[in-house]
């Protein structure tokens, strides 16, 4: 799980500009923001780097 919608809520940024910045289409960004898929690990440093976040704050700790 990912916290990818938050962090795009908190940034202001529209999935459609991630899916453009990201280089991938707007349907897999929308799957990476409602959970229905997990991006790659390479992915998600991009993710991160474009949000300017740490790639941690993109996780779901299952911690409890």
């Amino acid at each position: 799980m990912n916290k990818i919608r938050e962090v795009l809520k908190e940034k202001g940024m529209s999935q459609t500009k991630l899916s453009a910045r990201l280089g991938k289409s707007f349907n897999m960004v929308n799957l990476y923001v409602a959970n229905k898929h997990q991006p790659s690990i390479p992915t998600l440093y991009q993710i991160a780097d474009i949000l300017d976040v740490d790639v941690r704050d993109l996780l779901v700790s299952n911690k409890k």
